[in-house]
């Protein structure tokens, strides 16, 4: 079973919108695969099966800007994002996106990576994006791996005779974080290792001392590296630890990722908030009246916000508060503006919605603030060892459906519940959302995904507040992920991310001009008028 970060997996990554999957995902890709060559390359050919979710939005959702930005080691996040296809020329890479049958589709996230370097060095590339930004290369030059980009991960192909050698050539400076995986074909030995830090600059050469046909292909990290064993792998274990210690589920999971990735629990506290003030700065980005970047949907969060303030709404709520906050986020995630994923960026407003309200309503401490978001991704956590994150092979059930969920645990956790309320309050918030589509209009992350963001927030303090109040939950949540599960995965391709179903066929979506509305895209230089 894998081992889950709440900050590699969870919440996070601090990401350009709108798809942690595509945009996100696509970067960690690119930037995983321009280690493992060794620099940019000079000609790159990436591939997408027709019948994958990429084929249908890898333009829309800025896949090929993410794949670009990574070849081109430049920040996700910095302003060239924007221009990323166009600096490839002048920075001596030569870009192709191809749509045709792939032999290793397995998910519909995979891509094919054919890369040159400028010593002539070819490498083929097989990867894939399998949700909230987490990423798989499962293919080096033909040869089988799994580096997910939690570790300096090594593949090594070397003679039979001389593996217990390299063995401990990998083991020699204590930088393995756990027994290399081995196989073996036509006399010839594979050794997968992960490691805590580079290998040796003499790495290579002892290599070649050893047998000078050796084959070395190492993949830098893209997360922080994982370098302790979990606390828990399920909800029922984590509840017994909470219950045990008498500690929250925000504390029991502060614990957890501390020791997963070699911090301190104050250092691990500091991120989250790192990660907190990105999400209040998305809030605020997106309440600006003077907001623009969308492409189909009209701006509205500002206006909501205000005319819920102004009691010009059926009645003054919280709940209306949280929906409009949860809208801006995906006003700045739709416009390819800077936020956390949380877990997804097609989720990415609904916890901040929940947790800028809260923490406002109820005066929550820093600390609250970021244990109660320790608390929402222990329960994101467990969805994805037992899951996926990824509408395109479950529906929207765990993205947004995710986030409700996590958010609901959130608040519990935030005004004292204990860590079985928090799992209790998930566990129906996803049994309220189950069996929820992907329908998203002409492959963008606007519509209907705003509303859902919405209603998810507000939805959030009702699960929340029907467990804290007494009702019994009978279907814990370790059973009701795995129900989500099979529900998605018997959901037909037309409902998860590609847009051939549900909403995104009707008339009216088809009617739709998929580019911007008029002025609104004039401050976005990422976006293109049709």
């Amino acid at each position: 079973m894998k081992t889950v970060s709440i900050f590699n997996h969870v919440l996070g990554p601090v990401m350009r919108g709108p798809s942690s999957s595509h945009t996100a995902g696509a970067f960690h890709i690119g930037s995983m695969a321009r280690s493992i060559l060794g620099g940019t390359p000079t000609h790159a050919v990436l591939a997408f099966d027709p019948g994958g979710s990429y084929a249908a939005t890898y333009e829309q959702q800025g896949a090929d800007r993410g794949f670009a930005t990574g070849l081109m080691n430049k920040p996700l996040t910095g302003e060239s994002f924007f221009t990323a296809l166009r600096d490839a020329p002048g920075a001596g890479l030569e870009l192709q996106y191809h749509v045709r049958p792939l032999a290793h589709a397995e998910h519909p996230n995979t891509v094919d990576l054919d890369l040159t370097s400028a010593d002539g060095t070819h490498l083929s590339v097989v990867a894939r994006s399998i949700g909230g930004g987490e990423v798989e290369i499962t293919r080096v030059d033909g040869r089988p791996v799994l580096f997910n980009g939690t570790a300096y991960e090594t593949l090594v192909e070397v003679a039979a005779d001389k593996a217990e050698d390299v063995v401990d050539l990998l083991a020699g400076d204590g930088g393995l974080l756990d027994s290399p995986a081995r196989s073996q074909e036509k006399g010839a030995v594979r050794l997968t290792a992960r490691r805590k830090a580079a290998l040796p600059s003499t790495f290579r050469a002892e290599l070649r001392a050893l047998d000078e046909g050796v084959r070395v292909w190492e993949s830098a990290p893209v997360y922080f590296v994982q370098k302790g064993r979990p606390l828990f792998s399920s909800a029922t274990e984590m509840v017994r630890i909470a219950e045990q210690q008498g500690r929250s589920l925000g504390q029991v999971a502060l614990a957890h990722e501390a020791q997963v990735l070699g911090l301190s629990e104050t250092e691990v506290m500091d991120e989250m908030l790192r990660r907190y003030d990105i999400m209040v700065q998305s809030v605020e980005s997106g309440l600006d009246p003077n907001f623009t970047g969308l492409h189909l949907l009209p701006v509205c969060a500002g206006a909501i916000f205000k005319a819920e303030a102004d009691g010009r709404l059926s009645v003054r709520s919280l709940h209306t508060r949280a929906a409009a906050r949860a809208l801006a986020v995906m006003h700045v995630d739709g416009a390819m503006g800077v936020v956390c994923a949380a877990p997804t960026g097609g989720s990415a407003g609904v916890l901040p919605g929940t947790l800028v309200t809260l923490a406002e309503e109820r005066n929550l401490t820093r600390e609250q603030i970021a244990l109660a978001l320790l608390a929402a991704g222990a329960v994101g956590m467990i969805l994805a060892i037992r899951g996926t994150f990824a509408a395109e092979v479950a529906g929207c059930q765990v993205e947004i459906g995710a986030a409700g969920a996590m958010a609901a645990a959130a608040v519990v956790d935030a005004v004292g519940g204990t860590a079985r309320q928090a799992c209790d309050a998930a566990a129906i918030a996803f049994q309220n959302t189950m069996g929820s589509v992907c329908d998203l209009l002409h492959g963008r992350v606007e519509i209907p995904c705003h509303t859902r963001n919405a209603a998810a927030a507000a939805s959030a303090f009702v699960n929340a507040d029907l467990v804290l109040g007494g009702y019994t939950n009978l279907i814990p949540l370790d059973e009701t992920l795995d129900a989500v599960y099979a529900v998605g995965l018997a959901m037909p391709p037309e409902l998860r991310c590609t847009s051939r179903g549900g909403l995104a066929v009707t008339p009216s979506a088809q009617a739709l001009n998929s580019g911007c509305r008029g002025s609104a895209c004039a401050n976005n230089p990422g976006v293109r008028l049709k």
